[in-house]
């Protein structure tokens, strides 16, 4: 599941509404909304963003979190390593072969370090 699909299905489930009358309302299927929810499909698009941001009639900072979520959601994600550090290399592969074993608690862990590291050298 990506961040955006996580928050979706919360707030589908919290407005007791189902997939299949997102989809209509927003004129997709249930099938698509449901790979959405589950990580199977590619970030959305901006103008689906905005469709669901109308649906569920959120507006300023819930609505730039969605926007914010999707924007970090893309489940197939390539690293460009070319020209970098061979430690940037070696991190980008490592971090691939193994992140499907990781617990929430280390991946939890793992992403608060990065985020101060991009802090600390301003990325």
């Amino acid at each position: 599941m990506t961040p955006f699909g996580a928050k979706l299905r919360e707030l589908r489930k919290k407005r007791g509404i189902t997939l299949s009358e997102m989809a209509e309302a927003l004129g997709v299927s249930a099938a698509y909304l449901s790979a959405l929810e589950h990580g199977k499909r590619g970030r959305p698009t901006w103008y689906t963003v905005q469709r669901i941001i109308a649906f569920f009639n959120v507006i300023w900072d819930e609505a730039e979190e969605l926007q914010r979520l999707a924007e970090i959601s893309d489940p197939k994600v390539s690293i460009d390593t070319a020209g970098l550090q061979p430690e940037a290399t070696e991190l980008a592969n490592l971090l691939a072969a193994k992140i499907s074993g990781l617990s929430r608690d280390s991946l939890a862990h793992l992403l608060h370090q990065l985020r101060v590291a991009a802090a600390r050298d301003r990325i």
